[in-house]
């Protein structure tokens, strides 16, 4: 099933659903079956492997880390090749001064904001789906 690309209509069923638990992105050369099994993405760069995970999980780890996010799921099924919703949610967030990190997986796009600013966000976020 191919996402949605009309930009009226993911702003419709735009559905941010709040993912319980503190997040981390954390950078480490060698991946594990630990950093794998409990990744919630990993992504590779040239200076290592990001990896984002729940804090609970980097903390036993004992890996580094210093940003602890929020993690919002759009429960709205968009295509990888839609044009304009992250610029749309984007700068409603940064217009309140709230920064995020987004990553576009194959039927979701998941925001990573500061636990600090969850509750505005998901304000933000709802209010745009109205």
């Amino acid at each position: 099933m191919a996402g949605e690309k009309d930009l009226d209509k993911l702003l419709q069923n735009m559905k941010p659903v709040h993912n319980t638990g503190n997040y981390v992105f954390c950078s480490v050369v060698c991946l594990t079956k630990e950093h794998i099994d409990e990744a919630v993405f990993i992504f590779k760069e040239a200076e290592g492997n990001t990896i984002v995970l729940r804090k609970e999980t980097a903390d036993l780890l004992d890996l580094h880390y210093s940003f602890i996010a929020s993690w919002i799921t759009l429960d709205v099924h968009s295509s990888l090749d839609a044009v304009g919703l992250t610029a749309l949610f984007s700068k409603a967030l940064a217009d309140k001064g709230i920064g995020c990190n987004v990553v576009a997986a194959n039927y979701h796009d998941h925001l990573f904001v500061n636990q600090n600013d969850t509750v505005r966000a998901m304000e933000i976020l709802k209010n745009l789906s109205v």
